[in-house]
């Protein structure tokens, strides 16, 4: 199609517009969290310094319970899922901007019921959880075959195997997962499972999303209006523990800033993020 605008209609009875032309990916600072025109985005959050989130059968299934319960509370409708054992690959859409809500529900749930269950305190997710517009069907496609297939990327199985992700639930109206814009641009469940299996590129914006090194170094240069990390230990005491905060908030481990900026690890551990 060389059209630059395709529009479906929602079982909502919304209308879903997703432009053609690529974008970059953006960082989504905590001061002013970018929400995408088209209304999908792909969400992304982990366990605190990678820690499990998910130890047995019942917690994946408590997980998406809640996840059930807390979007149609939200009204963000859940397009794609994926749980592995430390981290959780979303794709939603979201036209009333009710995201924040809806993971502030589920994270602060799922908290609870896994910190009583396994008598453990203290944050379980790490930081906030990040978000990236998507405003076109090709990077719609790419993100939603990347998020199925974590598990084979993982080298644990094919997506198709695995049980924590919405692959079987392609094209079943009565789950409440949606998968209606991804038929309407894939096709058959022929086609899927042909599309989902064949061969693909990791793109650079989603492989950011495993907070490497290179990412983590890039917001410190953001937070830090393009100084490198190590002048922190140059900062008094609170302007370093406001700046390391942000950097927490924006998903950087503890360790990691501990590497890049050379403050010890004990006065990062301290600072608290908000």
């Amino acid at each position: 199609m060389d059209g630059t605008v395709a529009c479906s209609n929602s079982p909502r009875g919304t209308v879903r517009c997703l432009s053609r032309k690529r974008l970059k990916y953006r960082n989504m600072p905590r001061q002013a969290r970018i929400f995408s025109e088209s209304g999908y985005m792909h969400v992304y959050t982990r366990g605190n310094g990678q820690q499990i989130i998910f130890e047995q059968k019942n917690d994946y299934v408590r997980y998406l319970n809640l996840l059930k319960k807390c979007s149609l509370d939200s009204s963000v409708t859940i397009c794609a899922f994926c749980l592995m054992e430390n981290h959780v690959h979303l794709i939603v859409y979201d036209e009333k901007h009710n995201l924040s809500q809806l993971m502030r529900s589920i994270t602060s749930a799922y908290s609870r019921y896994f910190n009583e269950k396994y008598k453990r305190k203290g944050h379980l997710f790490e930081g906030r959880f990040c978000n990236i517009p998507i405003e076109n069907e090709d990077y719609l496609l790419t993100v939603f075959r990347y998020v199925l297939n974590n598990p084979s990327k993982a080298k644990i199985c094919t997506a198709a195997a695995y049980p924590w992700n919405s692959y079987s639930r392609y094209g079943k109206p009565e789950s409440f997962v949606d998968t209606s814009m991804f038929v309407k641009l894939i096709g058959s469940k022929d086609d899927y499972e042909s599309f989902i299996a064949s061969e693909y590129e990791d793109c650079p914006e989603l492989e950011e999303l495993g907070y490497g090194d290179i990412w983590a170094q890039s917001v410190i240069k953001q937070v830090l209006n393009g100084e490198s990390g190590t002048v922190l230990q140059s900062y008094k005491r609170e302007s370093r523990d406001s700046i390391l905060c942000q950097l927490k908030n924006r998903g950087l481990t503890d360790h990691q800033i501990a590497r890049l900026t050379g403050v010890p690890l004990g006065v990062i551990e301290r600072v608290q993020s908000v």
